[in-house]
């Protein structure tokens, strides 16, 4: 697949899901002045069932996050630059909200290259004091993770030009928020602030609480 065909479909179900979200921003604005929320009620088919293993060598699925919302990033270790980025834009933004506040999310990576994302790496890499305090890092089999890949509309594959060990991967960078249900209720691309992102954090557990 062409690099141009493969960001194509990167772009297609994001934009998307984003013109969705902008349409209810602004329909909102007409009837109410106040700041509106940003939270799309599982609307977008975005999410679902998964088994993967986390950073302690634990066999976990989506029922194990039940009660809290999830902010996941889908990447890998040896990811040079987009990655660790994202992962500490995460960070700034639950270090800007109340800490009981941010304390209510949890923040996870899930590999993308199982091959070399294993248990011991993962662990290793999500323990970094960059990235968010309690920052859960899952991996699994290349089925597994090629399933949650698939919940999420997430593109990832290896770069066509490295043939070497050291390989680079070619993927989406998108930051999802499922809610306390495990459901979509939000996406942030690649290059959101750390104060934007808090803020739309903020206003979704406001609405999120307000509505349980």
């Amino acid at each position: 697949m062409s690099r141009s065909w493969l960001w194509l479909l990167i772009a297609a179900p994001m934009v998307m899901v984003l013109t969705f979200m902008s349409l209810m921003v602004l329909d909102r604005g007409r009837s109410d002045s106040a700041r509106p929320a940003v939270r799309v009620s599982g609307e977008a088919d975005i999410g679902g069932p998964f088994t993967l293993v986390d950073h302690t060598g634990r066999t976990v699925t989506e029922a194990d996050f039940v009660g809290r919302p999830m902010l996941i990033y889908f990447g890998y270790t040896y990811c040079p630059d987009v990655c660790p980025f994202s992962l500490q834009i995460m960070d700034g933004a639950l270090r800007q909200m109340d800490p009981e506040d941010a304390a209510r999310i949890q923040p996870i990576l899930i590999s993308i290259d199982p091959e070399r994302d294993t248990v011991d790496s993962m662990a290793a890499y999500v323990a970094s004091p960059a990235f968010p305090d309690g920052l859960v890092g899952l991996t699994g089999s290349t089925e597994q993770v090629a399933a949650v890949l698939s919940e999420y509309r997430v593109v990832a594959q290896r770069a066509e030009d490295d043939q070497s060990n050291d390989y680079l991967m070619d993927h989406s960078s998108f930051l999802y928020l499922m809610d306390s249900q495990g459901k979509f209720a939000d996406v942030f691309p690649h290059g959101t602030s750390t104060s934007d992102l808090a803020a739309r954090l903020q206003d979704f557990l406001e609405t999120d609480e307000a509505s349980s």
